[in-house]
């Protein structure tokens, strides 16, 4: 079963999931040659007790437009992470987590499915688009910031701050990436397990362990 790559961008008012919250998330659905099958998105109400911190606010007064969107049509965070975790399971793939940065997105998508659904999709794991960018530029890892990029890596879609808007900016711009890395691969003679050529076979799948409380030393 092939991976389908999901593009995740989120919008908090601090920065750690608990003491404050996940104003709003978005997927992009990604195949590994670029087409968009799927998308998810809510805005989601505060949790108790949590607040904004003061720069993140502060920030968000510099986004007014962004700030009005993640606040309209207000979902439930227990009802809207049960229906992302069902929307990822049907998937028509092995779906796999990818953010920029992975470590900012997953942080706070990972809390608030273990919280109130208690199971993740992803397992334990997120795939980093910064890293990627490291290992595809040559740059070293601070400076992988988008405006150091390449300008050939990016469609033309806008990045807004709304996070739907954002997902399809950064699923494109990772599916640009995982394209070049092919080519090097194929330049290179290396086997690409990603996206076969006609002829090859997929790799075996390997089983998929549930995933538990305790932390994967394997990972």
């Amino acid at each position: 079963m092939a991976e389908i790559y999901v593009s995740t961008d989120v919008e908090a008012d601090g920065p750690i999931p608990g003491p404050h919250s996940m104003l709003s998330f978005a997927s992009a659905a990604y195949t590994a040659d670029k087409q968009l099958i799927a998308t998810f998105s809510a805005n989601l109400e505060l949790l108790p007790d949590a607040k904004g911190h003061p720069l993140t606010m502060k920030w968000w007064k510099t986004e007014p437009e962004a700030w009005a969107a993640c606040r309209k049509d207000l979902q439930d965070p227990k009802e809207a992470m049960k229906a992302y975790v069902k929307w990822v399971r049907a998937l028509p793939g092995k779906a796999v987590f990818v953010a920029y940065p992975a470590g900012f997105d997953f942080t706070f998508v990972f809390w608030y499915m273990m919280r109130f659904t208690g199971e993740s999709p992803f397992s334990w794991s997120a795939l980093d688009m910064k890293t990627f960018a490291m290992a595809l530029s040559g740059l070293p890892y601070r400076s992988c910031i988008k405006p150091k990029l390449p300008k050939e890596w990016f469609d033309d879609l806008p990045h807004t701050h709304v996070a739907l808007d954002d997902a399809l900016e950064q699923g494109a711009l990772f599916c640009n990436m995982l394209s070049l890395w092919q080519q090097h691969r194929q330049a290179l003679g290396l086997p690409n397990e990603v996206m076969p050529v006609a002829g090859e076979t997929e790799p075996a799948e390997a089983g998929v362990t549930e995933i538990s409380p305790r932390v994967d030393s394997a990972l």
